[in-house]
């Protein structure tokens, strides 16, 4: 369903796409509009239950203008049926009923008492159903228009502007006194209300959010866990050829009478040798769980080794690596999984990154030690549209035409093992160009509401730092 125009869209909630939270939006648009249309019903059933009564034979102008209100909500349901219908332009067509119905508890509060009437309740229900359809805006927005009409309709009581139909006989109250403390009352009611259901229509809201992200999490889990055994035993049986192919080359690479043609040959094979051992490393990372033990961490000596080791692999010879931060910082992570998060975030921005390129490694440490500790790392690659970002830790998921997209899973995954103490990964633009993974690192053991960690098929130890290093 197409939605042109979004006035008093809530803030994204994490978990749920805009085409999502659009579709839910429409769900409850077209059941807050057949209620509406109920209780317009009741009304009318009231009313001619009165009017056959002859309660309300005495009272042509209000018997009038309430069966004109009444008539005009049902034209205007019938409006928003086929405006549904169509599927354009909904959130300018909700906040349009919201005001709409303001307006017509204007003329059902006028008809019943003037500024004294019970009927300004019924303005808090608008605020109500603002909340639940909209947000806390939608509140806010019934809110103020209740109280402005409201208010018009006291103070032109007060002025002597508007008067109770005369056919009822009776004089309202006009008073600055009297009509001052009902709009008082009245106003501070529509207000608390209106906070209170504003606040938690976004709590139900947030939490609906979570409750889709961690059904999400779940269904990917279970489709990875087979996955997950497949690439265990994938990954062993292919270890070994590998190697045996690896040794093979070396010693054929020694050989004499080789012509530069041969060894060229050799590179090649050397070089796919690693990327599929690169493959099957993070298989096995993916396949063989093991829980975070974090401690006490000096970060910048973790990140100041693991860029070493980068530039001295293979990988790293065609690009820059500039690792700047502090003497020293320490943070609470598992020290194993924290280099290989180091590691396989290296590995990406080297493979993003175009020959001759720089990469970035930084770490920033704040001096307010209640504040955890930021690792940057930059490439200068084509960056990560906007679209993909959601994307982009999940397996199997790669924006390059080659990989196979495990290396950002592992590291989204033993993230979200330390994600309780307040560790955190996100990527966004980086200056000029390129992209930016910022890994948050608590400085020591706290504890956060977060939701249960991402388990694909497992956690990883990384055993492949040392070999990586050789390779150069």
């Amino acid at each position: 369903m197409e939605n042109h125009e979004t006035p008093a869209r809530e803030t994204p909630v994490a978990g749920v796409s805009a085409s999502q939270e659009d579709a839910l939006f429409s769900q409850r648009l077209v059941w807050v509009t057949g209620a509406r249309l109920l209780l317009l019903l009741v009304l009318l059933t009231g009313t001619a239950f009165f009017y056959f009564r002859g309660a309300l034979s005495s009272f042509p102008t209000s018997r009038g203008l309430l069966l004109a209100t009444i008539g005009a909500g049902f034209v205007l349901g019938a409006a928003y049926a086929g405006a549904l219908r169509i599927g354009r332009f909904t959130r300018t067509l909700a906040v349009a009923q919201l005001l709409l119905d303001q307006c017509a508890w204007t003329v059902v509060v006028y008809v019943s008492g003037g500024p004294t009437s019970g009927a300004s309740t019924l303005y808090a229900l608008t605020c109500v159903i603002a909340a639940v359809l909209v947000g806390r805006r939608g509140a806010v927005l019934a809110a103020v228009a209740a109280l402005v009409l409201y208010g018009g309709l006291c103070l032109a009581a007060v002025r002597g502007l508007l008067h109770a139909p005369t056919e009822q006989h009776i004089e309202w109250a006009t008073t600055p006194h009297d009509v001052g403390w009902a709009f008082l009352l009245n106003g501070l009611g529509i207000v608390v209300v209106a906070v209170l259901s504003g606040y938690l229509a976004h709590r139900v809201r947030a939490t609906g959010g979570e409750l889709v992200e961690a059904r999400e999490r779940a269904e990917a889990a279970e489709r990875l866990a087979v996955l997950g055994r497949i690439a265990a035993g994938l990954a062993h049986e292919i270890r070994n050829p590998l190697g045996a192919i690896s040794g093979s080359v070396e010693i054929l690479r020694e050989a004499p009478g080789l012509t530069a043609e041969d060894r060229a040959l050799c590179d090649i094979v050397t070089v796919e040798v690693a990327r599929l051992e690169d493959l099957v490393s993070d298989m096995m990372d993916l396949a063989r769980p093991r829980p975070a033990a974090p401690e006490s961490v000096d970060v910048v000596a973790v990140a100041s080794d693991i860029a070493k080791l980068a530039t001295a692999s293979n990988r790293g010879a065609e690009v820059d690596i500039r690792f700047e931060g502090p003497v020293s910082a320490m943070g609470y992570f598992d020290l194993a999984q924290l280099r290989q998060i180091i590691w396989n975030l290296l590995r990406n921005a080297v493979q993003a990154t175009p020959s001759g390129g720089v990469i970035h490694l930084r770490i920033l440490n704040d001096s307010n030690l209640d504040r955890p500790l930021e690792l940057l790392v930059d490439d200068e690659g084509a960056g990560v549209p906007p679209e993909r970002r959601a994307r982009l830790f999940d397996p199997f998921f790669t924006t390059r035409t080659h990989g196979a997209g495990l290396g950002l899973a592992v590291v989204r995954r033993i993230v979200d093992e330390h994600s309780k103490h307040g560790a955190r990964i996100s990527v966004e633009d980086a200056e000029p160009r390129g992209a930016r993974f910022r890994l948050t690192i608590p400085r020591n053991r706290r504890s956060f509401v977060t939701l249960p960690p991402f388990r694909s098929a497992a956690e990883s130890v990384p055993g492949k730092l040392g070999a990586e290093a050789r390779k150069g």
